[in-house]
């Protein structure tokens, strides 16, 4: 058999042995189905300080100036997953929305000489211009 052809009546046998369930359609129809709509690209927080150029790099390792602001929406992603470790250098990330675990993470990057510890910019305020801080 070289396709998918006769799979009811003459090649019915092979079809039911080696490919399980493959005659029918399954589940619901959805009419206008948009799949740009549910698109949400991801970042994870290993990958959060690749957006950040070298010299706000170097100037959060020597805790100079105010804590780096990361805009993951820049970075052409809507949402932070908490995967992986973030440095022990406080941030502000910009993301559309987060997972609970990143959440967690970012909060909870604290560092002595800052005195301070991660901030949190997320929802649909974003879109509308505000900068206000959702804890």
């Amino acid at each position: 058999m070289l396709d998918n052809a006769g799979g009811m009546p003459h090649h019915r046998v092979s079809f039911s042995m080696y490919r399980l369930g493959h005659s029918g359609k399954v589940g619901m129809r959805h009419y206008r189905l948009n799949r740009n709509q549910s698109s949400c690209p991801t970042i994870h927080l290993d990958k959060l300080w690749t957006s950040v150029s070298e010299h706000t790099w170097v100037n959060a390792a020597n805790k100079t100036g105010t804590a780096p602001i990361t805009d993951v929406v820049r970075s052409d992603c809507d949402k932070g997953r908490g995967k992986g470790k973030l440095p022990k250098q406080p941030v502000t990330v910009k993301a559309k929305f987060f997972s609970r675990k990143a959440k967690q993470k970012i909060k909870g990057v604290v560092c002595s000489g800052w005195g301070g510890e991660g901030d949190l910019m997320a929802g649909s305020h974003m879109e509308r211009g505000s900068l206000n801080a959702n804890k």
